[in-house]
């Protein structure tokens, strides 16, 4: 191979690297803090897979999902999921034309490249099942009649973990159509005096009108391609798959792992390693990918539920056991 070939793909990084630092410029302007859930909303984004933003009121969890969309020039669609929300407020629905005495369908929300779903677990079962194919499919299913989805389709949405009243738990298979959910926490002492200070002066309103996208719709496939495109060597896909199986065999864990998640976990780490500006993966790739790809993927047991034992705990406990590959 010549030594051009070989540097190709260190340029095409650079590229992805040199926008995704515009983008999260962008996003500084206004967002303060919450580094590690914008890292990881960017790195969803490349691996096309949808986002799920758990954390209390009030500490951006909305905000960095728009800002995120603000800043590329695809089309965007916020829905505000309540317990009265039908699954035709989000999918479309059939009309029939007096004109021509024909039915026609007028596209619901969902059809958009990146789509906000506030407080998602709002919404009862039956329209979290209207989810489904979408997610997963990329297609919506109407009268018998298939509707394909503009790429790139991408859904955030936002839960509140405290709040139970008027509430509805996710299905587990909806979960897993998540890639990841990342867990929004309060800022530090120093990022709360810093939002103070900024919003002390400017409001919020004017500040986010202020956003400009930096990213077309095309530029962001073609950063897909080139994080797809990250090598992942035979004794990581070992390595990745060895995490699941003990996550199916861990006593702690009444549900483990699924092929899917595994998936999750090597495109998670692909995308993250290309952020790092490398075109290779590595063990640190995976197991920091491994929480946000799993922890909404794995059922403790009720007994383990009990104690006060959390996810990521036993997570942590896996990947240290786990022999890393050298």
């Amino acid at each position: 191979m010549s030594d051009e070939q070989n540097f190709e793909p260190r340029i095409e990084i650079a590229k992805l690297q040199e926008k995704i630092r515009t983008i999260k410029k962008e996003i500084g302007t206004v967002l303060i803090g919450q580094e590690k859930v914008v890292d990881l909303m960017i790195a969803a984004l490349l691996s096309k897979g949808h986002i799920l933003i758990e954390g209390v009121p009030g500490i951006a969890k909305t905000l960095a999902a728009k800002l995120l969309a603000g800043c590329t020039s695809s089309h965007f669609a916020r829905i505000q999921f309540t317990p009265d929300l039908m699954p035709s407020d989000v999918l479309g629905t059939s009309v029939f034309n007096l004109k021509n005495s024909e039915f026609v369908f007028n596209k619901g929300p969902i059809f958009a490249n990146l789509i906000l779903i506030d407080e998602i677990n709002r919404a009862p079962a039956k329209t979290q099942s209207a989810l489904f194919e979408v997610m997963e499919e990329k297609q919506v299913t109407i009268d018998g009649q298939t509707y394909k989805m503009e790429q790139p389709f991408i859904v955030m949405a936002t839960q509140n973990p405290i709040e139970h009243e008027g509430t509805y738990k996710l299905p587990e298979a909806q979960l897993d159509r998540f890639l990841f959910k990342i867990d929004a926490e309060y800022p530090t002492h120093e990022e709360e005096v810093a939002i103070l200070e900024r919003f002390n002066q400017n409001n919020l309103e004017s500040a986010l009108q202020k956003i400009k996208p930096v990213l077309s719709a095309q530029e962001l496939t073609d950063l897909q391609q080139i994080a797809a495109h990250v090598h992942a060597e035979q004794k990581l896909l070992r390595y990745i798959a060895r995490i699941i199986e003990e996550t199916r065999q861990h006593n702690a864990f009444y549900l483990g792992g699924s092929p899917r998640a595994g998936l999750a976990i090597l495109n998670g780490a692909k995308s993250w390693a290309a952020m790092q500006g490398k075109d290779f993966i590595t063990p640190d790739d995976i197991k920091f990918i491994a929480q946000p790809a799993l922890n909404h993927r794995l059922l403790l047991t009720a007994e383990k539920e009990m104690e006060g034992v959390k996810v990521g705990q036993i997570l942590d406990r896996i990947l240290e056991k786990i022999e890393v590959p050298r």
